[in-house]
């Protein structure tokens, strides 16, 4: 029986919210993912090692993951305009205020707090949006939407020519004031999706009660360290084995480019296959990707270790949305996601400092990529019981796409 979808659903309106979330996505992650270029001049500037630089990236990450959910409950009770804008003001104070700091640790405060509040209160209820807004085309609004997240690592180079030419402080500076103006554009222009109330399969009581929402959370505490750790150290791998910085940040631009393939590709594909075993494909591919890193340090070698681990996890974060989706519906999805994006916080908090303290001890990166790839498959291996959603929550025909 054909199925009726609220007015707008689907819409050219609704294409206009998803190039809005891609816009988001796109200043989110071309400030959050530049950090490996300023890695190395903070570190030096203030005498740091490896353990206390990384940390700020690690502090980042744990907070924008872990006020995920907060942030999506506030979208789906307030909308995402007045979140988004909150967002905004962040991210644009908090870059400005880190390129004033005297002290490594004042930058946990001002980058951490300011960045992390700010990819907190944009992310997720961005993607919430695009998920309410379609219905037939969902998976591939959000592969649209969060491609903007790869084109954001596209940044790095350019981070990193700035960081040459004008010093990190001064480059932040630049970071922050136009990432404070994209991203005011951006919340003028969500809109709440029409999405029936009665269109739901289960509450986030119900999905964290869930087996699934366990497999779920757990693997991507696992798979989440396989992603963060390059963002911080392949830059510095490459530079310490001869490559300029800005070749050496552009590693980073490789993983986004390959990374907006994967989401765009796999998120296309994802409309004709099954979503669940695709996400579960691109877990296992993106630990089994880090051999490339683990024999070599040869430059060309490094790009197909970013093309294979981007295109992989930029496939993960593609589906991830459309995963949730699938098993517990769109209403209350910013909540639910949110929820299980918290997991990454836990990740970000132990990855990179944990392999830079292997790097630090053993003086060689190559332990460092046993434990973020082991990590991704073991994350794999978690989630390899995982189906659609059990009996209890099951969607409703009325809902059903």
């Amino acid at each position: 029986m054909e199925q009726s979808h609220p007015p707008g659903v689907d819409s050219p309106r609704a294409w206009v919210t998803a190039a809005t979330a891609f816009t988001a996505c796109f200043t989110l992650f071309g400030v959050a993912y530049t950090f490996g270029a300023f890695f190395k001049p903070m570190g030096a500037e203030f005498g740091a090692t490896r353990v206390p630089t990384s940390a700020v990236f690690s502090l980042t990450a744990a907070i924008y993951n872990l006020l995920g959910a907060p942030a999506g409950h506030l979208s789906d009770r307030w909308g995402p305009r007045p979140v988004v804008m909150a967002g905004a003001l962040f991210m644009g104070v908090g870059l400005v205020l880190t390129s004033f700091i005297d002290r490594l640790w004042l930058g946990y405060l001002t980058y951490g707090i300011g960045v992390g509040v700010g990819v907190a209160c944009c992310y997720v209820p961005m993607l919430a949006m695009v998920s309410g807004w379609f219905a037939r085309r969902r998976n591939t609004a959000l592969g649209i939407a969060v491609a903007g997240v790869g084109c954001g690592a596209l940044v790095a180079p350019a981070a990193a020519a700035l960081i040459e030419r004008y010093g990190w402080r001064h480059t932040y500076v630049v970071l922050g004031v136009a990432s404070a103006l994209l991203l005011s554009v951006c919340a003028l222009l969500s809109v709440r999706p029409p999405v029936h109330i009665r269109a739901t399969r289960a509450r986030l009581g119900d999905a964290l009660r869930s087996p699934s929402f366990a497999m779920l959370y757990v693997s991507s505490i696992l798979s989440s360290i396989a992603i963060y750790v390059p963002y911080v150290y392949l830059p510095e791998f490459a530079h310490d084995h001869g490559a300029s910085p800005v070749a050496a940040a552009a590693l980073v631009a490789v993983i986004g480019g390959a990374s907006v393939a994967g989401r765009l590709g796999l998120g296309t594909i994802a409309d004709r296959t099954g979503i669940i075993a695709l996400y579960k494909a691109c877990t296992l591919a993106l630990g089994l990707s880090y051999a490339v890193w683990m024999v070599t340090g040869a430059y060309a070698w490094l790009v197909i270790f970013a093309l294979v681990m981007g295109a992989a996890y930029g496939g993960m974060v593609a589906l991830a949305p459309a995963v949730v989706a699938e098993l517990f519906g769109v209403q209350g999805m910013g909540a639910v996601l949110g929820t299980l994006y918290t997991s990454s916080s836990i990740s970000a908090l132990v990855g990179p400092p944990l392999a830079g303290l292997v790097i630090d001890r053993s003086g060689s990166y190559v332990w460092a990529a046993v434990f973020a790839g082991l990590a991704s498959v073991v994350g794999y291996l978690v989630i390899v019981p995982l189906r659609h959603a059990e009996p209890a929550l099951a969607p409703r025909a009325a809902e059903a796409d």
